[in-house]
């Protein structure tokens, strides 16, 4: 995949680097956002080049920066271990191994908020862009660059019929829809990408989807 321009010169940031300190707080920002609370305890995985030269790049500052709401160019992102004690939030790094496949610039964050838990995984692939991989086991292929609907749900004939009719009354612009699954008629996890922003009265109907368990959106991720 291609670099715009602005990918290569990077994000407005509070560096050093576009894609250890810029990208990890990214990761943490969409994390915070998948999660939908602020998140009270972290266990952070870094893979690869993350693992090797992150102490050196601040991207432990920079994934806990995101984790407490900070985008890439707040001042306060070198200070972001410090203060996320004060903050009500724990975090934990450890080294991990995600696999050949695994982009060198990955982290697997397992957090805990004051009502639920996610597990997600991003990387980050250069310039401060950003690519969410999974969230709780479930493959995806995120950008940040649209604002994205997470739908936690029931494996259910007609289900994506369902939500798409309902975009289509709110004249919501789909770009692109996904739905994972662990097995047939278990549970999945849709991702819509739309142009535009999602209206309230949308996610207040969402409530009454028959089969969703929960749903969350991930807004266009900050610098974009």
């Amino acid at each position: 995949m291609g670099l715009s321009v602005f990918e290569i010169i990077g994000p407005v940031m509070t560096g050093p680097s576009s894609s250890h300190t810029a990208g990890a707080c990214r990761i943490g920002w969409a994390a915070r956002q998948v999660l939908g609370e602020a998140p009270c305890r972290a266990e952070i995985g870094l893979h690869g080049s993350f693992a090797a030269t992150g102490d050196g790049h601040g991207t432990k500052e920079a994934l806990a920066a995101g984790l407490l709401g900070f985008a890439p160019d707040d001042e306060r992102l070198p200070r972001a271990l410090e203060l996320a004690p004060s903050a009500g939030l724990q975090i934990v790094f450890r080294e991990v191994d995600l696999g050949a496949e695994a982009h060198p610039n990955s982290a697997d964050l397992s957090l805990e908020g004051s009502t639920r838990r996610e597990k997600i995984t991003g990387s980050s692939t250069g310039g401060g862009a950003v690519l969410v991989t999974a969230i709780d086991g479930h493959d995806l292929h995120l950008t940040g660059r649209l604002d994205t609907l997470l739908l936690w749900h029931n494996d259910t004939p007609g289900f994506l019929a369902r939500i798409t009719a309902l975009l289509a009354c709110v004249e919501i612009n789909v770009a692109t829809i996904r739905t994972s699954r662990t097995e047939r008629g278990e549970g999945a996890l849709t991702a819509v990408e739309i142009d535009g922003r999602f209206p309230q009265t949308l996610l207040a109907l969402l409530d009454h989807v028959p089969s969703v368990q929960r749903h969350a959106v991930l807004p266009v991720l900050p610098g974009y």
